[in-house]
């Protein structure tokens, strides 16, 4: 798959809202770059090999569970994201952009702000800080007048901002903020609900134009199955097209793919590898299937854990948690958590890291009968992926290091409560 694209050119920043327009008409092809470092590529038409309409969008999937694909989105299902979007919030608004736009959460907040009439209020600089978001939000608010205003951050922007005085205050001042792109622990979502921001949680992905499920509940004509498995399905008019190659002269050829299917009435459907819960309507995600850890024979959801133990361990000095694993000769694969600490950190790293499993898994967390850490590791930054997922391979390789280095962490019984 090549990024080069003969016959295409590179776009200024200032030139993607007109851009856009000329990909919704059908008269271009945008193709954002893989990294947030690379230029919006503007591609003609007559490089779509297959068959129907050229999309108008091609973007590359995060790569979570291995190399990044491209998607291709049309002007339809780019446009129905958009203004479901504006149906579930206030309307039409004013937005802030903080998030790169080689993602499609990025892209989104660029396309809603063009169909709404005025450009985003845009992150002046890449490296996201609590004061650069008071001041660019305090901006927002100031233009907009009597417009609704809205953001799109994700978790770990929310943790910053929530550290920050200034940018909890400006935050409280924008009509709605859209929360994405990675598990949320309820926690945090306290304390944002305990500072007034408007939170609403998104869920969905490039292959389906960004969210379609808002606090749990789909967007108008997107459907959400629970397979067998227990695996989330998405239908709707903003799934995507399907799955392209580009290659070394231009040409976007389809590529099949299981995850992208049509069935007999002609519906797209993307099959996700989330796990998903329906209670009354409303969705919860449980996690990803493919994060599922088998130890000594039991699957362990990292997601769960960490949503579980969070808030306890948060009153013990841990600000962030990401669960992982490393091989082990008797279960096969032993829990990990790697840690980052508040001020103080509660004693862990000071602490062996098994004692520290031991006395953070003894705290009032509620989750009876599952298996817990065995080790805890603090770290200076849980690994994030594109824009703040958590890295879990790279959080696997990390546990292993750390192990390595640390002769006092041979294995005992697997804690259990």
């Amino acid at each position: 798959m090549s990024e080069t694209i003969v016959n295409g050119r590179q776009l200024r920043a200032a030139e993607l809202p007109e851009a856009i327009d000329r990909a919704l008409a059908g008269t271009s092809i945008l193709i954002l770059p893989s990294d947030r470092d690379g230029a919006v590529t503007e591609a003609a038409p007559s490089l779509w090999a297959g068959q129907g309409p050229a999309p108008a969008l091609i973007l590359f999937t995060s790569g979570s569970t291995g190399t990044a694909k491209a998607v291709a989105l049309s002007g339809d299902a780019l446009t129905a994201s958009a203004r479901a979007t504006e149906r579930f919030l206030s309307g039409p608004g004013d937005w802030h952009l903080c998030l790169p736009v080689n993602h499609i959460a990025g892209f989104q907040v660029e396309l809603r702000a063009r169909l709404a009439g005025r450009a985003p209020v845009r992150a002046a600089s890449a490296r996201f800080t609590a004061q650069s978001f008071a001041t660019e939000v305090t901006a927002l608010v100031e233009r907009a007048g009597d417009r609704p205003t809205y953001t799109s951050i994700v978790p770990t922007q929310l943790h910053r901002i929530l550290e920050d005085g200034l940018a909890t205050e400006a935050a409280g001042r924008i009509s709605h903020i859209l929360l994405g792109g990675a598990a949320i622990s309820p926690s945090l979502l306290d304390r944002a609900e305990a500072a007034g921001l408007a939170i609403v949680r998104t869920y969905g992905m490039s292959e389906t134009a960004g969210g379609c499920v808002y606090d749990g509940v789909p967007f108008d004509g997107v459907e959400v199955t629970i397979t067998e498995a227990g695996t989330i399905d998405l239908t709707g008019p903003v799934v995507a097209d399907g799955y392209v190659e580009i290659g070394a002269d231009g040409a976007i050829t389809p590529v099949d793919s299981p995850a992208l299917t049509v069935d007999e009435a002609g519906r797209r459907i993307m099959h996700t590898s989330d796990l998903g819960r329906i209670d009354s309507g409303v969705l919860s995600v449980l996690g990803r299937a493919d994060d599922i850890i088998v130890s000594g024979g039991t699957n362990v959801s990292p997601h769960a854990l960490e949503t579980g133990l969070l808030p306890s361990w948060q009153k013990a000095g841990i600000e962030e948690m990401l669960v992982t694993w490393v091989p082990d000769e008797e279960w096969g694969r032993r829990i990990v958590a790697l840690v980052r600490l508040a001020d103080g950190g509660g004693g862990v790293g000071a602490e062996d890291p098994r004692a520290s499993a031991q006395r953070l898994n003894a705290l009032d967390h509620g989750m009876t009968g599952q298996l817990l850490p065995q080790l805890v590791f603090p770290v200076a930054e849980i690994p994030n992926r594109s824009i703040g997922k958590p890295d879990r391979q790279a959080a696997a390789r990390i546990a292993a290091d750390l192990i390595a280095r640390d002769a006092n962490t041979h294995t005992g019984e697997l804690p259990v409560t």
